[in-house]
């Protein structure tokens, strides 16, 4: 294993309130306790992971766009715009946008290589429009195609602002790899060719709900999980979230937890999870001494 990955980070696009339900299920369908639910969350970050790699920067999720809060048009209207306007607040304040965020922390958005989504819901799709041409997104073919099934909006997959015109979209489908280190996954996919960034099938969330493990000499191994769990612990304790097919996230969490076990110290960090940032930060520290 070699070192291409000099640098891992976390910006935020701003916060998102949910359910409690949302966060950890309780066993009770997702239409009873959306409609039901009298509670939301503390603020929780819409977090985006950025990577120095030396072919440029790749991104893991864009976070929310902050038009989703000034445009009264973005969210569709009647009783679909009411079951969104249930399932989340957001709280994006100026100087919050994928650009802002990556230049806040000298970064340029026009070195951004690849931009990974690990699915399609509106809060790891908001910066789409922020990136340049020459970006490559990276996306599961699976979810890739239910953004375009007629009834797409009910699954949470607002089409206008995932076909973004100009986007060079990659459909990802993981292949078979030999690569003990990764099993229980029989499945991945290289994103530079190198080793150092493997996307792994992750379903639950989504159909072709993906992970992204990194693995590069210096740094500790990471899977960033995207909407797998809002936090860490309840993965490790295989609690997991009111958003999905259950039995999938459960199959999901078992096999994310038996890698971990083959790789002490690895992080897994989530789109949301509040530890999220003070994990990375820990983990990369600790790696310096």
């Amino acid at each position: 294993m070699t070192n291409p990955v000099k640098h891992v980070s976390v910006v935020s696009t701003g916060t998102v309130r949910i359910r409690p339900e949302h966060v950890e299920t309780n066993g009770t369908p997702l239409f009873w306790w959306l409609n039901t639910s009298r509670r939301w969350t503390a603020p929780r970050p819409i977090n985006v992971y950025v990577i120095e790699h030396d072919e440029g920067l790749v991104l893991f999720d864009t976070g929310q766009d902050r038009r989703s809060i000034t445009d009264p048009s973005y969210f569709p209207r009647g009783v679909v715009g009411y079951s969104y306007r249930r399932l989340a607040r957001f709280d994006i304040p100026r100087g919050a946008t994928l650009t802002d965020q990556l230049e806040a922390r000298g970064y340029d958005i026009g070195d951004v290589r690849v931009a990974i989504l690990s699915h399609l819901h509106q809060d790891h799709i908001g910066g789409l429009r922020e990136l340049p041409a020459s970006t490559k997104v990276l996306v599961s073919g699976a979810d890739l195609a239910a953004a375009d099934r007629r009834f797409a909006v009910l699954d949470g997959l607002l089409r206008e602002h995932i076909r973004v015109p100009g986007i060079d979209w990659t459909p990802i489908s993981p292949q078979p790899v030999r690569d003990d280190s990764i099993a229980p996954f029989t499945h991945a996919h290289d994103v530079m060719g190198d080793g150092s960034l493997l996307l792994l099938p992750t379903p639950g969330h989504t159909p072709g709900s993906m992970s992204l493990l990194l693995r590069s000499e210096g740094l500790p191994p990471m899977l960033f999980v995207g909407d797998l769990t809002y936090d860490a612990e309840l993965l490790a304790a295989d609690r997991v979230p009111g958003v999905g097919k259950r039995t999938a996230l459960h199959e999901t969490t078992r096999r994310v937890n038996q890698l971990v076990a083959q790789h002490p110290g690895m992080l897994v960090l989530a789109a949301h999870d509040p530890a999220g940032a003070r994990l990375l930060q820990a983990a990369l520290s600790s790696s310096k001494e």
